[in-house]
This record gives structure tokens, sequence and C-alpha cells, in this order.
């Protein structure tokens, strides 16, 4: 799954650089995630960097947009250009 940003969220800007695939921007009200850039850091880290860094937990796995680890790196490799 892609991760999607709660509205926990107190924007405190840790997590928009801290992507890899540039997938976090500024929302109207919260950081927001764009799902089609999000690989949950599958091919760059071994775990989301974003969830690492939140100081409030507010990202979690997005039940709307529900992929594998499989699909998820197929995703990096599309983005990125990659092999992985």
């Amino acid at each position: 799954m892609s991760l999607i940003i709660t509205d926990e969220c107190i924007n405190c800007d840790v997590c928009e650089p801290a992507c890899p695939n540039n997938a976090i921007y500024q929302g109207e009200m919260i950081y927001e995630i764009h799902p089609s850039q999000c690989t949950e850091c599958i091919g760059h880290f071994a775990k989301p960097q974003c969830v690492a860094i939140c100081p409030v937990d507010c990202i979690i796995k997005d039940p709307n947009h529900p992929e594998t680890e499989a699909e998820l790196m197929d995703k990096y490799k599309r983005l990125t250009g990659g092999e992985g």
C-alpha cells in the first residue's frame, strides 16, 4: 500500500524532505502523499523514512491504495528507471 497522512499531522515539515520519491506535499490543511509516487521507500530504504521520522505517528498504510511489495517495487522501477 502507499501511505497516507492522517489529520493528526502537526505540519512539522520533517516528512516532506525525507521522501526519496517526492511523494509528500503540503496540502490545503496538512501534508499529503501522492499515492502514485509512494513506494513506502521500497527500493530506497528498508523502512518508510516518513514513518521513521514523524514525531506524532500520523503516517499509516492507505487502505484505499492496497499494493503488494512486488507492486511497490515495480512502481519504484517505473519512477526511477532503476532495476532495484
